[in-house]
């Protein structure tokens, strides 16, 4: 046999390996996807991923698609009821004084392993983050027993140094801290700069380490929730990360348009369950007890009911009470997200909403810091505007705030974006509100934003390249995990 022969002959036989394993992978992998997606559109996007990209198509899956985890489920049900009794003080079903039109949303908020709308307490709104830096800052200076801090993203900049000044400043006044950061959001996070606060006597760890034994390389299912909670009492959540782009100081995002809140009074006792359950999957610790959920005072008069979802809860509950939201809307739904990437029943609702006759608007971005999903909204943008929404885009800058106001008396604020990552994959969080008056106050500030937006004309949209729409085709191919 010639060295060609052997060649040729060599080469059939890897081929045929290669095929033969193609399909054991694919067969494996299909099997995967059906067990585990439960939508139908999920399941074929994936599914044709697998098929028509050999080898990769599997890799990417197990990277992005699979939504198990190795959680400690029964832990940390065990450890649930427990916490859900410290945080909210007192069970049973939520409070009685939220207008009746509204009790389908508290009930939502509530359902499986959620928290009373909460009365009494006191909200302060940021629509720019150097307020909301200072009033943060300013809380972990006066904090006399813990803080509990939890951001997605922490900056090694001049604003992740400040907070760390900051932290381990407690730490050496004998106040407890513990930091906990998502390990993709904050994949570059300094480990000098977490060793500082351990040197010091603090306690830092990451959600989902990323080449963790258990975890590793699953890049998917991230922690995107914005937590700070100081002595049990005062809470801050919203859509701000720790950064140097969130005070606008980098030229690349422009002026950073952003919500965040503070929160004084019994609500803040859901945001601090909510980061104790997440710390305790951590560590493994799981702080309890009056120290951590003092009786709460009442220095307001705001409704408020924290409301969380992740990947380990069946009930999507951030979801569902933005789906229902929107149906209950009688004059006007106004949504803000920089990423617009719904499922069908959430862009179904939209527009239903407007073909009814309600005012619906979505303020998006303009400059996409992310292209993919950025394409992928444009794609979704040509259905909702035939249906009679109106999108802006915000001109000035990053446009990052995250929320939703029905009819100028409820709202959903927080870390939730309008996409199947935010509802469906990450563990986020969000407080509803049910007070004119904050809700007031964020229409007042979501109109000023559109005055500074461009507003997209339908039939000029309609009318876009072909280059663009098959861009947008190609990238919406990803929304399942965008």
């Amino acid at each position: 046999m010639t060295n060609s022969e052997i060649a040729t002959r060599f080469g059939s036989d890897i081929a045929g390996s290669l095929v033969v394993l193609n399909f054991v992978v694919v067969t494996a992998t299909l099997i995967w996807v059906l067990q585990t997606k439960r939508e139908t559109m999920s399941a074929i996007a994936w599914s044709l991923t697998v098929l028509l990209v050999p080898f990769l198509g599997a890799v990417l899956f197990s990277l992005f698609g699979a939504q198990s985890i190795a959680r400690p489920i029964k832990r940390k049900q065990r450890k649930r009821t427990a916490y859900k009794r410290l945080a909210a003080g007192e069970e049973g079903e939520p409070a009685a004084d939220v207008p009746d039109r509204w009790d389908t949303l508290a009930r939502l908020g509530f359902h499986g392993d959620g928290f009373p709308v909460t009365g009494g307490n006191a909200v302060t709104l940021y629509h720019d983050g150097h307020p909301a830096y200072e009033a943060m800052l300013a809380a972990i200076k006066a904090a006399e027993r813990h803080v509990h801090i939890q951001f997605f993203i922490f900056r090694n900049d001049e604003s992740g140094g400040r907070f760390m000044d900051a932290l381990c400043d407690c730490v050496r006044r004998k106040v407890e801290v513990r930091f906990l950061y998502d390990s993709v959001g904050s994949y570059n996070i300094s480990s000098r700069l977490v060793m500082r606060l351990r040197d010091v006597g603090g306690k830092a760890a990451a959600f989902l380490p990323l080449f963790g034994p258990m975890y590793r390389l699953r890049v998917n299912l991230r922690n995107h929730r914005k937590i700070l909670v100081i002595d049990g009492r005062i809470a801050f959540t919203g859509g701000l990360n720790i950064g140097d782009e969130y005070l606008g100081k980098h030229a690349k995002f422009g002026p950073w348009r952003d919500t965040f809140m503070r929160i004084e009074g019994p609500a803040t006792h859901g945001l601090q369950r909510v980061f104790l359950e997440d710390w305790f999957f951590a560590t493994e610790e799981s702080p309890h007890g009056a120290r951590y959920f003092p009786k709460a005072a009442t220095p307001g008069k705001a409704l408020v009911q924290v409301v969380h979802s992740g990947p380990d809860a069946e009930f999507k509950a951030i979801r569902e009470t933005y789906f229902a939201g929107i149906l209950n809307a009688r004059k006007r739904v106004w949504i803000a997200s920089p990423y617009f990437v719904p499922d069908a029943g959430i862009r179904d609702a939209m527009m239903l909403a407007a073909r009814s006759g309600v005012d619906v608007r979505f303020l998006g971005l303009f400059r996409p810091d992310k292209w993919i999903p950025f394409l992928a909204g444009r794609f979704y943008w040509a259905d909702v505007l035939a249906a009679g929404v109106k999108v802006y885009q915000y001109m000035p800058g990053m446009m990052h705030s995250k929320y939703v106001l029905v009819d100028g008396e409820w709202a959903s604020v927080g870390s939730a974006n309008t996409d199947n990552r935010s509802l469906l994959l990450n563990f986020e969080a969000n407080c509803q509100l049910f007070d004119a008056d904050l809700v007031a106050g964020m229409e007042h500030a979501f109109l000023k934003d559109l005055e500074v937006s461009l507003r997209l004309d339908p039939k000029v949209y309609a009318a876009r390249p072909l280059v663009s729409r098959l861009a947008e085709n190609a990238a919406r191919l990803f929304s399942p995990v965008l």
